[in-house]
């Protein structure tokens, strides 16, 4: 398994200094869809890391956001965001990771979320902790929402149908805060190493959660669903927390998808004329 993860490590540093050439020329984009955006650096990314996977593990199967799939009858899947906040990226807002993760039957066994701004390496395999930049890391104390930071994200597709609005302007009221930095990835490492106390997020696709999950189980996090069942790389939601605060969370959830909440959202009024 260690040669699983040294891989990784390696293949995330060389797409990473790829990525930051990109980010050097602020190349431009193009839409996928109505609002995904996508760039030269996402494909030129993906390429690479898919060919570094296939040298090194042929029979490998490889899921990659950009299409860069690769099927094989394999046991093992490795799961590939090859620029998670791409958004970001083409605005030259500094918040986006290249993120690789490996699943054997089921598990996931291996991860990493490489940060090319701040040259930070989060990485994590089953059974052997999680850590950055090979220091190791642990999930905060906090033990109670309202003394925790957290943080969320927004699909950039079908926003008006999204609930999510909900979910933030309650926590935004009973926490110090909610942060919506747009890159999943970078979220859950920083729950991971302490930074944020919890994460929850709508329709994520496996690769932008799949290191990250593993990243905060091993550093002594919890992951669910926001109903509390077990976590799911095609779920429909995903919640991780430092542990302590997780069933408080689970419970103002609750209460939420239930239409309970205690602060019901103001009308909009004019400030000027208050």
């Amino acid at each position: 398994m260690e040669s699983y993860l040294e891989t990784a490590i390696g293949i995330a540093r060389e797409a990473g200094a790829l990525i930051n050439t990109f980010a050097e020329r602020r190349v431009p984009f193009e839409l996928k869809g109505e609002f995904d955006l996508v760039t030269e650096a996402d494909r030129a990314s993906e390429e690479l890391i898919v060919s570094r996977l296939q040298s090194h593990f042929p029979t490998h199967t490889i899921i990659g956001e950009e299409g860069g799939e690769r099927s094989a009858s394999s046991e093992y899947c490795w799961y590939v965001d090859p620029v998670d906040g791409t958004t970001n990226f083409a605005h030259g807002f500094p918040v986006y990771n290249t993120t690789l993760a490996l699943e054997h039957n089921g598990e996931m066994i291996a991860g990493v979320v490489f940060d090319p701004t701040r040259n930070e390496m989060f990485a994590a395999e089953k059974g052997g902790g999680a850590y950055l930049n090979g220091h190791r890391i642990r999930v905060s104390k906090a033990n109670r929402v309202e003394d925790s930071l957290v943080a969320t994200g927004f699909p950039s597709r079908k926003r008006h149908e999204n609930v999510n609005v909900h979910f933030y302007y309650q926590l935004a009221l009973q926490s110090h805060g909610v942060r919506r930095a747009g890159a999943a990835a970078i979220d859950l490492s920083y729950v991971a190493c302490g930074r944020l106390d919890a994460f929850w997020e709508f329709g994520l696709s496996p690769w932008d959660m799949a290191a990250g999950i593993l990243l905060v189980q091993e550093a002594g996090g919890k992951c669910s669903t926001m109903k509390g069942a077990p976590a799911n790389l095609r779920g429909r939601h995903l919640l991780t927390s430092n542990t302590l605060i997780h069933e408080e969370m689970l419970r103002l959830f609750a209460g939420i998808f239930a239409g309970n909440v205690r602060y019901p959202m103001i009308e909009m009024t004019d400030p000027d004329k208050q």
